[in-house]
């Protein structure tokens, strides 16, 4: 499980092309694979640099977006934890 102290770094070998509104996908050329991402999910893959613990990139979404729900900090972890666990982030040793 993902920590609010944590500092993960999105994998530099996926390419992220900027769609219309702020939507992207997050393309893996090893594999083929697509990923769709919502504005918010941009936000946040521009920020695992692994210089912004979670909570920094939570309180960044929260202060940059108007509209975020209640479980924003939910959200965003389970989005990363997604990312780890498909590769698509990780953390820097």
């Amino acid at each position: 499980m993902i920590k609010s102290e944590d500092k993960p770094v999105r994998n530099e070998m996926l390419v992220l092309r900027e769609e219309f509104d702020d939507w992207a996908i997050l393309f893996d050329p090893d594999t083929g694979e697509g990923f769709g991402l919502n504005p918010v999910s941009v936000f946040v893959w521009k920020h695992l640099d692994g210089q912004n613990t979670m909570t920094e990139i939570t309180k960044k979404v929260l202060a940059h977006f108007d509209e975020t729900p209640e479980n924003a900090h939910d959200e965003i972890n389970e989005f990363v934890e997604n990312l780890l666990k498909k590769g698509y982030a990780g953390y820097e040793t």
